[in-house]
């Protein structure tokens, strides 16, 4: 008999309203299962656990992740589950257009939906590439079964002519360096075979690793999850591991809300600092959040970000990558290093059923110039800045660590691109009225604008400016940018231009007041003029009339609360279905 009968478990099992009994419905879903050539006895009342798998060759960071699968196949059958892998949407950074933002909600939606409607009692979600992480854990967190995290990990180093190749940061550099008359273009084609060598998601601190290190920190992937490289054995031990201890939370009924608490909240906030990851990872948490049920605001951001210092040295804020992160520790360091400053709330539950500290607190740091000591950090406040001001009244982000000192404080006067094809019509232009003083803006790129808010806030700056050596210059946006990217760049700006937010009146010529210390974000025009301006604003954004972009637009929320649908919101749970049969 095996060990995982009815008999033995605390309570009757999800699955076994599908398979547990001699009815003629339960005879039903039980034979339909056998013509896969499953043995009778593997439905006598073992968790029945679903691999929920976004491995896709049109996501390349993801299309390693079928033999990952299969690691936590060898998992599961170890401890007495039964796996079941299915699919669900792949939403693939590189190739997917308008964006890959617009499709994270959909791909949250097919999780819920997937794991409410089978009969599953517990869920490894295996995730990589940047919005596959947030939307299965989004879809996770409303139907609340027990779930675990197994990231797809990062590529290897990419190295071009004795230089680290950042995938991402490289990209953004060699492009300004074409412009600049620094590069040419077949040097250009010669790096493009190092940004790319191995298989895994981004080998700098984008938002894909960012993503994978929110998951731990969250306490919803097991230690050290986050950055083994695709390619290292180790990453297949891990989800081997993952694979055993589902079958053990779901005994437990370990769930994601029992794991997502203010605390744990907090600990990824902080992480995320010390890290410096993602602008992406606010409005990814600020869903989470809102899926848990837990309340988590921008101010949360700023205020306990404010203080944590950026320890980690990796691109695009540092120098290193990765894989240098995994070989000095990873982000269990990070972890202890925090809790030993007072700034982790150690006893947060993890998946692993014990406390974050006691995942952590014997790890060793084996390179402090890739994991800093707090006095030789980066930055001694790297965490995600917030703005207000009545440009952004309802907020907007920026990240020191990857930005120019003394751009921190700047006044400039706008240079104006309605939306994202007027940038790239005007930016090259020599007769553009533009100098590395002014402030470049670009409106109609948010959550309705694009649509699905691309990553273009970090535009690239006019060749003119560039040919005098200048790399950096103030940009402002209602957009993302990529996790890779690096400059002095206010991005996520609420209300959005097409919402007929503050950004969408501003013109050539305005002054802008960027003050981060003070967190100032200010339109040097009157009361009296912003509000007639806004009086006078008609959208220049269409509304789709069908299909899920109509859905898209029609329920989509601002960047301030995570972008995700009005109508999602909240932690629904995984009732078992009325049987049809």
């Amino acid at each position: 008999m095996s060990e995982f009968t009815p008999a033995k478990w605390p309570r009757k099992l999800r699955s076994q309203e599908w398979f547990g009994g001699t009815s003629r419905d339960h005879i039903y879903h039980r034979s339909w299962m056998k013509n896969q050539g499953l043995p009778a006895d593997l439905f006598d009342g073992r968790p029945v656990i679903g691999i929920c798998n976004t491995w896709s060759q049109l996501t390349p960071c993801n299309a390693h992740l079928r033999d990952l699968a299969e690691r936590v196949s060898h998992g599961i059958y170890e401890a007495g589950g039964l796996p079941l892998e299915f699919p669900v949407f792949s939403t693939g950074e590189s190739s997917l257009r308008p964006s890959a933002m617009m499709y994270r909600n959909m791909a949250a939606m097919d999780v819920e939906e997937a794991l409410r409607a089978n009969p599953l009692d517990g869920v490894v979600l295996l995730a990589g590439c940047d919005k596959t992480t947030p939307a299965l854990l989004m879809g996770a967190c409303s139907a609340n079964i027990p779930a675990i995290v197994v990231s797809g990990g990062p590529m290897l180093n990419g190295w071009f002519r004795g230089e680290r190749v950042g995938s991402g940061t490289a990209l953004w550099q060699m492009s300004e360096d074409i412009k600049a008359g620094k590069m040419s273009t077949e040097d250009f084609l010669e790096a493009e075979q190092a940004m790319s060598r191995s298989p895994g998601s981004c080998n700098t601190m984008g938002t894909a690793s960012t993503m994978a290190s929110m998951a731990e920190a969250l306490g919803m992937a097991l230690s050290g999850n986050a950055a083994i490289p695709a390619v290292d054995s180790r990453r297949r031990v891990m989800a081997h591991l993952s694979g055993r201890r589902i079958v053990q939370m779901v005994k437990d009924d370990l769930k994601p809300s029992d794991i997502l608490t203010r605390e744990a909240f907090e600990n990824a906030i902080r992480v995320n600092g010390a890290i410096g990851g993602s602008t992406n990872a606010v409005i990814h948490l600020l869903a989470i959040a809102g899926r848990i049920g837990v309340d988590l605001t921008l101010d949360d951001w700023d205020r306990l970000g404010r203080e944590i210092p950026t320890i980690v040295n990796l691109m695009p804020s540092g120098k290193y990558l990765m894989e240098e992160f995994f070989y000095a520790g990873g982000l269990p360091v990070v972890l202890k290093m925090l809790g030993e400053g007072g700034r982790l709330h150690k006893q947060a539950l993890t998946v692993s059923g014990g406390a974050i500290w006691d995942e952590v607190k014997e790890v060793r740091n084996w390179n402090e110039d890739v994991i800093r000591p707090v006095d030789k950090a980066l930055t001694s406040s790297g965490g995600i800045v917030v703005l207000r001001g009545n440009l952004a009244p309802g907020g907007a982000v920026l990240k020191p660590s990857a930005a120019t000192p003394e751009l921190l404080r700047h006044r400039g006067r706008a240079v104006v691109f309605e939306d994202i094809d007027d940038y790239k019509a005007r930016i090259n232009d020599e007769a553009l009225d533009v100098d590395e003083s002014c402030i470049l803006v670009m409106k109609n790129c948010g959550p309705k604008g694009y649509p699905g808010m691309a990553e273009v806030g970090n535009m690239g700056l006019p060749p003119k400016v560039l040919r005098k050596g200048i790399t950096d210059m103030v940009r402002i946006s209602d957009a993302r940018m990529s996790g890779t990217a690096y400059g002095t760049v206010v991005l996520h700006t609420t209300p959005e231009a097409a919402a007929g937010g503050p950004l969408a009146v501003v013109r050539n010529g305005d002054f802008i007041e960027l003050d981060v210390a003070n967190r100032r974000l200010h339109l040097d025009i009157s009361d009296e003029e912003l509000t007639a301006r806004l009086a006078d604003w008609q959208s220049p954004v269409k509304a789709p009339e069908s299909g899920y972009a109509k859905l898209f637009f029609d329920h989509v929320q601002g960047a301030d609360t995570g972008a995700d649908f009005d109508f999602l919101r909240g932690c629904r749970g995984a009732p078992v279905p009325r049987d049809s049969h």
